[in-house]
């Protein structure tokens, strides 16, 4: 069996994404899951083969990479981004301790490159457990030695997003659209397509090596991106502000069901600043980054 392109969570929102791109560039490629059994069907579809592997079973991870030349880390818990301790869904057990399993069993067999999907905003003090996991999955990456590219995202958007996809349901059935907060934070949307070229470009064992933040190309506020949203679906609905401590207060009771829509968390993960530095990815990458409203109009459209 020829080495082969490992993408670690490839049937979740960018890993899937970063594999259509993949295999359109005629590379092979394997989707390491936890749950085979449940992926199968949609993995095959996209012309990857599966493989069984679980960063919460560091055993398992060894036969995973076995074949690999170069894994793309896009990899999170099943309820992202409500964390379930009780079954170890944390950013900690996954971002932070899973990459490191994942990495140190990549440099064991011989993986030539590993590149791993972060998000703008890391660092050993981020306010966000989230920022600080991933910050501590990357220094696992650099600690292991291997030639890595490591691509942080700002706020990621597209066809089968847990974000922007609930919201447009509100605004295609609802009265009006609900908004946390003032509504003033600053985003810089970058569709999901971009983000799967730019992992994909760092797979190449030639391709770029560094960290690189990835995002839109306009800078918008959340009021403003959801008016974008709205004018490209043809819909005229109000935007109805209301405090954080509401959705905080309901996401704490429900934070306990088996699968929860909502934390106290999630709630300061979807009201805080997501901006990017494209300069050093546009030197390095081969990238035309996508306006937000030509990415929503290719799925929300009318």
């Amino acid at each position: 069996m020829s080495p082969v392109i490992l993408v670690a969570g490839g049937s979740g929102f960018i890993g899937s994404a970063a594999v259509r791109r993949l295999i359109a560039r005629g590379e092979d490629v394997a989707v390491m899951t936890a749950h085979p059994e449940r992926s199968a069907r949609r993995i095959g579809g996209m012309g990857a083969r599966v493989v069984p592997g679980d960063v919460q079973h560091p055993a398992s991870l060894g036969p995973a990479v076995s074949e690999a030349r170069v894994v793309v880390q896009t990899l999170t818990f099943p309820t992202f981004p409500v964390e379930k301790p009780s079954r170890g869904y944390t950013f900690e057990e996954y971002e932070h301790l899973g990459t490191q399993r994942l990495v140190q069993a990549a440099g064991a067999a011989g993986v030539r490159k590993f590149v791993y999907c972060s998000g703008v905003g890391v660092g050993p003090d981020a306010p966000s457990v989230w920022f600080r996991a991933k910050w501590a999955g990357e220094k696992a990456i650099e600690a292991a030695g291997l030639p890595h590219a490591i691509i942080r995202p700002s706020w990621a958007y597209g066809p089968g997003d847990r974000a922007l996809n609930r919201i447009a349901r509100f605004a295609r059935y609802g009265p009006a659209v609900p908004v946390i907060g003032n509504g003033e934070q600053r985003l810089q949307p970058v569709f999901v397509n971009d983000v799967a070229e730019a992992l994909a470009q760092a797979a190449m064992e030639d391709g770029p090596q560094g960290v690189y933040e990835i995002g839109g190309p306009d800078v918008l506020t959340m009021n403003e991106v959801l008016r974008t949203m709205l004018a490209v679906m043809g819909k005229r609905r109000p935007l109805v502000h209301f405090p954080p401590w509401v959705p905080k207060a309901a996401g704490w009771c429900v934070q306990w069901l088996p699968s929860p829509p909502l934390s106290p968390d999630a709630v300061d993960f979807a009201t805080a600043d997501a901006l990017a530095d494209t300069t050093a990815l546009l030197h390095e990458f081969d990238l035309r980054l996508t306006a937000f409203r030509d990415g929503l109009s290719t799925y929300l459209a009318g």
